[in-house]
């Protein structure tokens, strides 16, 4: 879903409002972030009392009204011989020393710091430990490792000495070869933690720091960037090449994290942000708001419209999960991955393939009323009008400051929701199935289970591989069924896109079946109970 996020949401009452405002406008969202100001003097793994005076309740009421909370911690352990997790530290020997033997110290947001060493499995181990009470007990629903570079205040590399040691899993070195993995492994510490005390749910955990392999622990975003038409083109690009590195869980701070974005900006990076896996909104305090309602009433509208059309759009994300973690395919698609042998999609940056079947182009300037794209080869329905554009070009297409371009291709099956107010809010009572007409064939998955927990390793989920087939007067589609998971609903509303012929006659598994019985009312949606095989459509 949509995550609202700020440095920071303090006191409580604060929280509590924004929240509010949420379900009042309606806009979507299933997450709220608390940053460093929650913690007492930003000592990790802590509460500011006077802030924050009953966390577990103010969890627990957020909770009932669908928000999950998300509460950051950092590497940095302030130097204070009153505090519990840095007595710890010290009497297990568990922080970075210098090459010459005293602990790596620097300045952090708590003051002066030492660093714990999650190069070592015995500190990874017990860093896990120390979330059991913030996660089983205060009921904090999900963590985001920040700073975890190890970022450093007031020195020139802002990061470590390159001769602090490391244990390296046994096999001691130096910053200089350890530097890259430090925060891979705190964060994988992290997972470890969390996984164990949220049990029998899902762990999410998100980082800063990174390295080849965080894919398994965490998700990540690009970092700090500014509120710039510039880094709104940055921020496509690096979802982009990030997904092709292996790490598709990744998303932009929404907006810019620091300066003020106007309102059309802001409108545009919603517009590309809802089609990242990871969508948060995140900003720096000091420059203003940045909630959707933060400008004017055009702008909360086209934010509510967006937010809401991710959230319709949440079957095919989270199929889009599942391939990414099954079979390593990446969520965000340059054109070059999706069709490599036209040489025109080598050097475009701007437009990518949403899953497999969404083709998504941001308007990434000012004032415009709409943009120049490259269509890939093959045909596609303009998402908004229906209409079917042939690829293999470059077009202008119309695209106003309430929407982007965005097409379909053709013989695609999209899976859409109701629009929620967060997820669960709803039982899905039908899931609605837009067909887009083909003449020939194309495949598309919808995968489904729980949403939660581990039963889906025993088998607990429903696979449905679907292939669609269109002749001039005739259109087939065929269902292969797997897995034992039992969904909600029992029937699909099937919307057929493109159709170019009027429907006379339906066969649902070779029976032919009364156009009453599907209730067409006159137009060409179909429901249909979800466990046919065969649906074969005669014009």
């Amino acid at each position: 879903g949509y995550h609202q996020s700020k440095w920071s949401y303090f006191p409580e009452s604060r929280v509590k409002q924004i929240a509010s405002k949420f379900r009042k406008l309606k806009i979507p969202c299933d997450a709220i972030y608390l940053d460093i100001d929650y913690m007492d003097g930003f000592r990790c793994f802590t509460w500011d009392k006077k802030k924050f005076p009953d966390p577990k309740k103010m969890i627990n009421e957020l909770n009932e009204d669908g928000f999950k909370t998300v509460v950051m911690i950092d590497p940095g352990i302030k130097v204070d011989r009153d505090y519990w997790v840095y007595q710890e530290a010290i009497k297990n020997d568990y922080f970075c020393k210098r090459g010459d033997g005293p602990l790596m110290s620097g300045k952090v947001w708590p003051g002066q710091c030492n660093f714990p060493d999650y190069t070592n499995p015995k500190v990874r181990e017990w860093w896990a430990g120390l979330y059991k009470e913030l996660m089983s007990e205060v009921g904090a629903h999900a963590v985001w490792n920040d700073m975890n570079e190890p970022a450093v205040m007031e020195v020139p590399t802002k990061t470590a000495p390159l001769d602090t040691r490391h244990d390296f899993d046994g096999h001691p070195c130096s910053h200089r070869k350890a530097h890259n993995i430090y925060g891979m492994q705190m964060v994988r510490a992290t997972y470890e933690g969390v996984k164990k005390y949220v049990y029998p749910k899902r762990p999410f955990v998100i980082t800063r720091a990174a390295y080849s392999g965080t894919q398994r622990f965490a998700s990540t975003w690009t970092g700090d960037n500014v509120a710039t038409w510039e880094h709104l083109w940055i921020a496509n690009v690096q979802v982009q090449r990030m997904c092709m590195s292996g790490m598709s869980f990744v998303g932009t701070d929404i907006g810019g994290f620091a300066e003020q974005p106007n309102g059309e900006l802001f409108a545009r990076w919603i517009q590309l942000g809802i089609f990242h896996p990871f969508c948060r909104v995140h900003s720096s305090g000091d420059h203003g708001d940045q909630e959707p309602w933060s400008f004017d009433k055009e702008v909360t509208n086209i934010v509510r419209k967006f937010i809401e059309l991710r959230y319709q759009l949440l079957p095919y994300l989270y199929t889009s999960f599942y391939k990414y973690y099954k079979d390593s395919v990446p969520m965000i698609k340059p054109l070059v991955y999706h069709d490599q042998e036209d040489h025109q999609t080598h050097f475009r940056t701007d437009e990518f393939i949403f899953g497999d079947q969404i083709l998504v182009c941001p308007v990434q300037e000012p004032n415009a009323k709409g943009r120049r794209m490259y269509i890939p080869r093959g045909r596609w329905y303009d998402y908004w009008t229906n209409e079917t554009l042939e690829g293999g070009s470059e077009k202008w297409v119309d695209a106003d400051i309430d929407k982007i371009p965005i097409f379909i291709k053709e013989g695609a099956i999209i899976p859409k929701y109701p629009v929620q107010q967060y997820v669960g809010e709803l039982t899905i009572e039908e899931l609605q199935l837009d067909l887009y007409y083909i003449n020939g064939t194309e495949n598309s998955m919808i995968y489904e289970d729980a949403q939660d927990g581990y039963d889906y390793t025993k088998g607990e989920y429903s696979l449905r591989n679907f292939k669609l087939t269109g002749k001039d007067k005739e259109l087939i589609l065929q269902q292969f069924k797997d897995g034992n998971y039992i969904t909600s609903y029992e029937t699909f509303k099937l919307n057929l896109m493109g159709l170019p012929f009027k429907i006379k006659s339906i066969k649902l598994d070779n029976e032919t079946i009364s156009l009453k019985d599907v209730k067409m009312n006159g137009g060409n949606t179909l429901h249909v109970t979800k466990d046919f095989t065969t649906l074969h459509i005669l014009g």
